[in-house]
């Protein structure tokens, strides 16, 4: 029986066939402040392929990662008040920010089909990548249900090159997970408390 074949692991000061494999629709595994991803542009195939590597279930939606504000309007029918609070205070950073979708992303990226998650990553290679190709859908880089991965070689070593055409080598990430805030409804919620704490957001929006 053959080995599987397994992704490419490619170096972070050479991003031209990073670009070029997510503009051709590949999934990519990436480096981010928290975790590592696997990330593809905004269409339904690459879309799809995200949602297959990970076995994720397409009710829960995958968050999309910009890499300037001027992105927000890309995929963001909306970005109310309290959005531009919190992301004036913590993006680029670890904070997602769930808001109502432009129509056309939010059939694309699962859920509920009316709302998107928006992370502006203080990553200095996934903001590189988001402005040459734009947003690009995202999930933690593990199989659905296990511990995301924090290195280029975890990375390879889950997927296959199959699934994953190539890992950008961006050294260790920290582990910690983003929070996500809820600011699509009246008043915003807690959906997941990661690298921010939930009483820091409370604080800021004087709650």
């Amino acid at each position: 029986m053959s080995a599987v074949a397994r992704p490419s692991v490619l170096p972070a000061d050479d991003l031209d066939p990073v670009i070029e494999l997510l503009a051709a629709g590949a999934v990519v595994g990436l480096p981010t402040d928290t975790v590592y991803g696997l990330a593809g542009r905004l269409d339904r195939d690459t879309v799809d392929r995200v949602f297959s590597a990970k076995g994720r279930p397409p009710g829960l939606a995958l968050p999309v990662l910009i890499g300037a504000r001027e992105q927000v309007g890309l995929v963001a029918a909306s970005f109310p008040g309290p959005a531009e609070a919190i992301s004036s205070r913590w993006w680029p950073g670890p904070l997602t920010i769930v808001v109502r979708a432009r129509r056309s992303i939010g059939g694309l990226v699962g859920g509920d089909g009316r709302t998107v998650g928006i992370r502006w990553p203080d990553h200095p290679l996934v903001e590189q990548l988001c402005l040459a190709v734009g947003p690009l859908a995202v999930t933690s880089a593990n199989r659905h249900g296990e511990p995301p991965c924090t290195s280029a070689g975890q990375v390879s070593r889950v997927f296959s090159g199959d699934e994953v055409a190539a890992v950008v080598d961006g050294g260790d990430c920290d582990g910690r997970q983003s929070s996500v805030v809820d600011c699509a409804r009246r008043r915003p919620t807690c959906v997941r408390e990661g690298a921010i704490s939930w009483s820091e957001i409370e604080a800021l929006l004087g709650r």
